[in-house]
């Protein structure tokens, strides 16, 4: 669609599709791109006749509405930020006269029954002690890698031999592999995510051994199409094996945040391990462990200022 062909009385999926074409094609990551293709789908399937003439505050919570109907209220969260930006811009060319997503109601179906997240430090002991690592690379020493310093799946997929720095005990994370589109090296998330990990003394002896034979520019773990879903398999026997809650891979890297926080490690030294762009999403993620550890240390407080009398 050309932009001389835009007008109030473009239909609004016409004109959103035009939206991510122009903004968001060739500027955000893959994975984001597609979650934008979802919200146009959705659109053209819930208001397929709604033009931008029409776009009112009534019109665009019909449409919050429709959509909640079939989701749960974050995923309809998503789905309104994913619309908000293209029908502000439209307010700001004058296609739309106000903007009809001032105070829009988010609703939503209840949220499912949540999978347990992460396990506790004795579980998770369980869980490596059932790990086979003396038959070369395999999946159990990706297991083993993600536990102990929280990398991403896609991470740890792109670590490479050369990747370790064994007389300062790093890790360096500065690239991730592409597994859901047919693999190759491709950026990290973000900036934030390049760093260096620290490794303990047995990783270090573990890794060392492991990886000295092997090519230093090429991945460890990568040999041909590689599916999150077979780590999950395998990481799903182990825990039922080990008599522990199953969790994912994802679950993995809650699993070492959850045991840094509770070991007493800051917000922001867990921040900057897990590669996040910056506290809030730590804080977010982990608001749960950090409300516990609080009511502990009101505890503490406490027992502290009872002891002065």
């Amino acid at each position: 669609m050309e932009r001389e062909a835009i007008n109030q009385d473009t239909l609004f999926k016409d004109y959103y599709s035009h939206w991510i074409s122009v903004y968001k094609e060739g500027a955000v990551r893959n994975v984001t791109l597609r979650k934008y293709y979802l919200a146009e789908q959705g659109l053209a399937k819930l208001a397929p006749s709604l033009r931008l003439a029409g776009l009112d505050r009534t019109e665009y919570q019909k449409l919050l509405n429709g959509y909640a109907e079939g989701h749960e209220k974050q995923t309809t969260m998503d789905f309104h930020h994913l619309l908000k930006g293209s029908i502000l811009d439209a307010v700001d060319e004058g296609l739309i006269a106000k903007d009809p997503t001032r105070k829009a109601i988010v609703k939503g179906k209840a949220p499912k029954t949540k999978k347990t997240k992460y396990l506790n430090q004795f579980e998770l002991q369980k869980l490596l002690a059932e790990l086979e690592l003396d038959k070369g690379v395999s999946w159990d020493w990706l297991i083993l890698l993600i536990a102990k310093t929280g990398v991403r799946f896609s991470e740890a997929l792109a670590v490479t031999p050369e990747d370790f720095d064994f007389s300062r005990q790093t890790l360096s994370i500065n690239k991730t592999w592409n597994y859901k589109e047919g693999g190759g090296f491709v950026p990290t998330k973000n900036q934030s995510s390049v760093r260096k990990v620290q490794l303990d003394w047995q990783m270090l002896i573990q890794f060392s051994e492991l990886v000295k034979d092997l090519p230093a520019g090429e991945p460890i773990f990568v040999s041909g199409k590689v599916y999150n879903s077979t780590a999950n398999d395998i990481l799903a026997r182990h825990c039922a094996k080990a008599a522990v809650p199953v969790i994912t891979i994802h679950g993995l890297r809650h699993t070492h945040a959850s045991l840094l926080l509770f070991a007493g490690v800051s917000i922001a030294s867990v921040a900057r391990r897990l590669g996040h762009a910056s506290m809030n999403t730590s804080q977010k993620t982990y608001l749960h462990i950090i409300q516990e550890l609080d009511n502990k240390d009101i505890d503490l407080v406490m027992r502290s200022l009872s002891s002065l009398i």
